[in-house]
């Protein structure tokens, strides 16, 4: 079982930049396609973006794309999430997960590992 630690989430403004980090405990982390959900209260949790387990494809959210930018770095065990043009919308818990079903699919409910999660507030 992968461990995942978030890090990287705070106060951000509007139009301006974030980092999330997630650092994953596991020798295998080239076998695990990862992802970004993120949750606000009372919506369910939404895949934001993921990448496949060599970084060659990668999915994002309507409402992320050009702005979001997954990457993953197989020498440090770390996946990261670079958030630009930050809106008061992006607002949320950001939750790291992982999947190693042997499959670079991008469906929400393959992913069974998580992080605790890291909160992200935009301010306008």
């Amino acid at each position: 079982q992968v461990q995942l630690v978030e890090s990287g989430g705070g106060l951000g403004q509007a139009g301006g930049s974030l980092r999330l980090s997630c650092a994953a405990s596991v020798r295998t982390f080239s076998t695990y396609a990862m992802g970004w959900f993120r949750q606000t209260p009372g919506k369910e949790r939404e895949l934001t973006a993921a990448i496949s387990r060599n970084g060659g494809s990668t999915y994002y959210a309507d409402s992320v794309k050009g702005r979001f930018t997954i990457s993953r770095d197989s020498a440090l065990n770390t996946v990261y999430l670079q958030m630009n043009s930050l809106k008061p919308e992006d607002t949320a818990v950001y939750y790291c997960a992982a999947q190693a079903t042997g499959f670079d699919t991008f469906i929400p409910m393959v992913y069974y590992s998580w992080g605790q999660g890291t909160q992200v507030t935009v301010s306008s």
